[in-house]
């Protein structure tokens, strides 16, 4: 696909890095030089510097022919009128804008083709709001995603010592849950992938992606480890986007305190939500966090846009007795040297947000795509289309469906029904189908195998 992309930002610049590996003709615009020629130089892509909602500069860019545009610069009206540009202009088939202010985001009916033709919206910050909502709901999970509005999910978590799996090979799951399917898509031991078969024995310290039905999550999760109990007291350091989002979110079945240094955004806060506790001051300041008897709280969030504020106030909310720590990062270097020691779970705002990007680049019918593991694996919900003449799904058992290496089919979402895939289970045509993979290389020969042959039409 030719693609450009508007904004060389951390959103901007991971997903050329992704895009670009995948053999697509990328081009990035931004007004920065210097945050060009470092891109250009690391990756095969080209690069124009101007403003990308200019005529003259989205035409240097390759508009004329381009399949997508994806505006995710800093300035929501920046990426409104590049959209409403190409559109008029170049006729660009898919325009894919990145919108923050909850001002726009919120007016029904202002994006279609007869007001601002933007035919996807990403705010960011909501992807990474429903991101954490969904880890502070699962205590003990690396990482959660709902497939199919949320039927079934898929879970990472890191298997303890004297869990009653360890140690024991994975087709006892079944044994020891004779009422529950799961199904164990991969597991990752000291960084590297492993694929799962029957007689895998799982050991401590491994990371375990499994997919169940939503109602069987927790279920699953007591085998790999002990259950921890629920939070109740959540404290938020940065009442930022993010910060206001998911304090609104959660606030009606958690304790909420949200400490925030700016007074102005903190009387702003402290009007516009319920039940949560606003303090003004600063989340690394001792007294204050002993002050507010962090040692009872379940888990202390880091949410500002300051990677190291971030990190320096974890550590300290930790080490003075948080129960769970978890961390925004923005630099992707910083992402896996903390995570797992002080800091429980640092997350990558980009790595979330890409996944809704991804989606919508991927060729055929793609629902959904995740980004596992900081960007190491990839999640895929796939719809099975045509018939067992034109498609290479539709029609066959698992065990016959030729994937390509490192891929496995983890479970099949068929109207209301969770089915966890077994080698005889039989796909069939409209069946939303969650694909694994860890490695990405792979991911075009996944993808192809949902395409629909000619005989179709």
């Amino acid at each position: 696909m030719k693609i450009i992309i508007l904004g060389a930002g951390q959103v901007g610049g991971t997903l050329a890095e992704h895009l670009a590996s995948e053999a697509n003709d990328i081009t990035v615009v931004d007004t920065d030089g210097d945050r060009l020629r470092e891109l250009g130089d690391r990756l095969d892509i080209r690069t124009v510097q101007g403003r990308g909602s200019f005529p003259a500069v989205l035409r240097q860019a390759g508009a004329d022919d381009a399949d997508m545009l994806v505006a995710v610069t800093n300035s929501d009206e920046v990426n409104m009128i590049a959209c409403q540009v190409a559109y008029t202009l170049f006729h660009t088939p898919t325009k894919i804008a990145r919108v923050r202010e909850a001002a726009y985001l919120t007016r029904s009916g202002l994006f279609n083709n007869e007001s601002i033709p933007v035919d996807v919206l990403i705010s960011p910050e909501q992807v990474v709001t429903n991101y954490i909502k969904r880890l502070i709901e699962y205590p003990g999970a690396l990482q959660v995603i709902d497939f199919a509005e949320g039927k079934a999910q898929l879970v990472a978590v890191r298997a303890y010592y004297g869990g009653p799996l360890v140690g024991q090979q994975l087709k006892q799951l079944r044994e020891h849950m004779p009422n529950v399917d799961t199904r164990v898509a991969a597991i990752f031991r000291r960084n590297r992938p492993i694929m799962p078969k029957g007689d895998t024995v799982i050991e401590a310290d491994d990371e375990v992606f499994f997919i169940a039905a939503k109602a069987h999550i927790r279920a699953v999760m007591s085998e790999m480890r002990r259950l921890e109990d629920s939070y109740k007291r959540v404290v938020i350091a940065g009442g930022g986007h993010i910060g206001e989002r998911l304090a609104e979110a959660i606030e009606s079945r958690y304790q909420v305190k949200i400490i925030e240094m700016n007074p102005a955004r903190c009387r702003y806060l402290s009007e516009n939500l319920d039940s949560t506790v606003v303090l003004q001051g600063s989340a690394s300041d001792r007294d204050l966090l002993v002050e507010e008897n962090i040692n009872d709280a379940d888990i202390f969030l880091a949410l500002t846009n300051d990677d190291e504020a971030n990190i320096m106030s974890s550590l300290l909310a930790k080490r003075l007795g948080a129960r769970k720590v978890m961390t925004i990062i923005n630099n992707p270097a910083y992402v896996d040297l903390v995570q797992g020691g002080e800091i429980d779970i640092a997350i990558s705002p980009q790595l979330a947000t890409i996944g809704t990007l991804l989606t919508h680049v991927r060729r055929g019918d793609i629902e959904s795509v995740h980004s596992l593991r900081r960007g190491a694996a990839e999640a895929i919900e796939a719809i099975a289309h045509g018939d067992a003449k034109s498609s290479k799904v539709v029609g066959r058992m698992i065990e016959e469906i030729a994937l390509p290496p490192g891929t496995t089919i983890g479970a099949i979402i068929r109207d209301e029904e969770v089915l966890i895939a077994h080698d005889d289970t039989v796909i069939e045509s409209g069946d939303h189908v969650i694909l694994f993979l860890v490695d990405k290389k792979y991911i075009r020969a996944a993808e192809s195998l949902f395409q629909v042959g000619l005989t179709f039409f």
